[in-house]
């Protein structure tokens, strides 16, 4: 007992007995790989509805595979179901790796922590240099602390460090 035939299965059917069965395996591969991409993307638009969090990178390289081998499936944009996957799994690989992504942040937020992150960089390296051999501070050094510092806190403060690394800075220059 043979099952019964899907109805793209029939078209396929009725198109290979008329052409004489030249195009019947090429059309029955196309439509697999259409049904395999079709499946992906019901499957991971499942998981992508449920629990965004769950998305990987191969859960995306999957979709994306899938796409490029069925028919006309170069299309990807920006706005397309594929992107969307992309960008939840690079968030996701962010936060899993300690990155500072994070869904629930707002921009200005996750701004304002993105800038108190970069002065505690360049802090801990020049106050450790300002500390242990003050007279390697560079002028440099001495600026993109003081830069950061005005970022982050939208003031520079006359005790602070970037104001010490420059002060050190200026009596490094006296002969």
């Amino acid at each position: 007992m043979t099952p019964p035939k899907s109805e793209a299965g029939q078209v396929i059917s009725e198109v290979a007995h008329e052409e004489g069965g030249s195009k019947s395996a090429e059309m029955q591969a196309n439509l697999t790989k259409q049904r395999n991409f079709e499946d992906a993307a019901a499957d991971i638009g499942s998981k992508l509805d449920a629990a965004p969090g769950s998305i990987t990178t191969d859960d995306a390289q999957i979709l994306q595979r899938r796409q490029a081998r069925a028919p006309g499936g170069d299309q990807t944009t920006p706005e397309s179901f594929i992107a969307r996957v992309q960008h939840e799994a690079a968030v996701n690989e962010g936060a899993a790796s300690g990155g500072t992504a994070n869904r629930q942040l707002d921009p200005q937020t996750q701004s304002q922590m993105d800038r108190d992150a970069n002065y505690q960089d360049a802090a801990a390296k020049v106050g450790s240099k300002l500390a242990n051999e003050p007279s390697n501070v560079t002028k440099k050094e001495a600026d993109l602390l003081h830069s950061r510092e005005q970022r982050a806190f939208g003031i520079t403060k006359k005790d602070g460090l970037a104001s010490k690394a420059q002060h050190q800075v200026a009596e490094n220059k006296k002969p």
